[in-house]
């Protein structure tokens, strides 16, 4: 190993030590945070839920208000705690594409109103790699 590479070898090792299963969880929380951060919003204020379903057009919407809210809070429990995590990392993976199909349709905006909806269309597509990222270590980790 030649001089460069010894000093640079310290920053993987030092990251490797890191990667505890405390850190893991952090992650997997951060992932989670905005469908915990919504099922319970709506939740809490179920006519608003109904309304959000509506504004999108979803009929009929209390089930569909419903819905998201078991997806959001349920599917984020399963990634969570574990327990078929792989499950509720393609649920919430599956639930967030059909969403963002459905919410962020930025080809249908005229400027400025289409870039910040496109932006959230792409951030979410990033959410949805990583549910499928979770599912894939899950699945590969149960081998």
């Amino acid at each position: 190993m030649g001089t460069l590479e010894k000093r640079d070898a310290w920053l993987p090792a030092a990251l490797a030590r890191a990667a505890t299963p405390t850190v893991r969880w952090i992650a997997l929380l951060g992932l989670c945070a905005a469908y915990l951060q919504g099922g319970l919003i709506k939740a809490g204020d179920f006519s608003a839920a109904v309304a959000e379903q509506q504004h999108f057009g979803l009929a009929p919407a209390v089930p569909f208000a419903i819905a998201t809210i078991v997806t959001e809070l349920l599917g984020s429990a399963l990634v969570l705690t574990g327990f078929y995590r792989w499950f509720g990392a393609l649920w919430l993976a599956v639930f967030t594409l059909i969403a963002t199909f459905v919410a962020n349709r930025f080809w249908a905006l005229p400027q400025p109103d289409r870039f910040m909806v496109e932006n959230a269309f792409f951030e979410h597509l990033g959410l949805v790699g990583g549910f499928l990222l979770v599912a894939w270590h899950d699945l590969r980790d149960k081998r």
